[in-house]
């Protein structure tokens, strides 16, 4: 019996050293697949904000406010402006 006890703990390291290897390359697999992902999404990300901005600066461009830093600016004291002297009326 003592001959089948020392064949036993071998066999038994050799499957869990084989066990613990599968484990991490499939553990590896599914990182390497998760990061290439999120990579792929931040570049999607990265392209969709270049064409926002590539439409930003059509749109500010056809409309004449290529300097400006914020185009909206110059509209809301107007806007202000009318309401108050709506409400003074």
């Amino acid at each position: 019996m003592d001959g089948h006890d020392s064949q036993d703990p071998k066999q038994s390291t050799a499957d869990m050293t084989a066990f613990v290897q599968n484990l991490l390359q499939q553990m590896q697999n599914r990182f390497q697949t998760m990061s290439d992902s999120i990579v792929t999404k931040i570049d999607d990300m990265g392209n969709r904000i270049n064409e926002l901005e590539q439409s930003i600066n059509e749109l500010r461009e056809e409309i004449g406010v290529e300097g400006s830093s914020s185009p909206a600016a110059p509209s809301k004291p107007k806007e202000e402006e009318s309401i108050k002297e709506e409400g003074s009326a």
